[in-house]
């Protein structure tokens, strides 16, 4: 831990010293004040220093990366909510491998995928849940229940009180999301 902090110390100095911009200095400033009670704030939620590490560090490159540090006014409650959005894309993305693994435990030895194909379908999956997230509730659902319980068409529209044509709608905005999740 204290080798990331002193390389990304570096790493800000270094930017400054290249660069005449004046918010270099204020990044720097702004890490060194908030960096260690960030990670201890993720350590506490976490309980592991490790991964309060890492979240740390994503937090302060997405923040750093897109923000101008001036416009913030009240900094621990804008990185606490940084934060905790990122805890919960972590815990979110655990979820899934967890679920993902649970299946693959149902799966026979032959077709267990290669440890390279795990990351690459959690990763997938990733896309699609938050691709799914931005779906209203009833495209969602008539995904899910298309995808999930293998329903058809008319059962969806049936279950639902939905037309066949507005089924068919809800497929293609979710689809089309999936497809472009999983392009980005």
């Amino acid at each position: 831990m204290q080798m990331t902090i002193i390389l990304i110390y570096e790493l800000v100095n270094a930017r400054m010293a290249t660069s005449a911009h004046p918010s270099d200095c204020d990044a720097s400033r702004f890490y060194l004040a908030h960096h260690a009670w960030l990670q201890e704030w993720l350590r506490r939620r976490l309980g592991c220093r490790h991964d309060a590490a890492d979240l740390a560090h994503d937090a302060f490159a997405r923040l750093l990366a897109a923000r101008e540090l001036d416009a913030i006014r009240e900094p621990r409650a804008f990185l606490t909510t940084l934060a905790q959005r990122l805890v919960y894309n972590f815990w979110r993305r655990r979820d899934l491998e967890r679920a993902y693994l649970d299946g693959l435990m149902l799966a026979t030895p032959a077709s267990v995928p290669s440890e390279e194909e795990r990351a690459l379908v959690v990763d997938a999956l990733m896309h699609i849940d938050h691709a799914l997230k931005r779906l209203p509730p009833k495209a969602r659902s008539v995904f899910l229940l298309s995808q999930i319980d293998e329903l058809s068409y008319p059962e969806i529209a049936a279950r639902l009180g939905l037309s066949a044509m507005t089924v068919r709608r809800y497929m293609k905005q979710a689809i089309t999301l999936c497809v472009l999740a999983d392009a980005a």
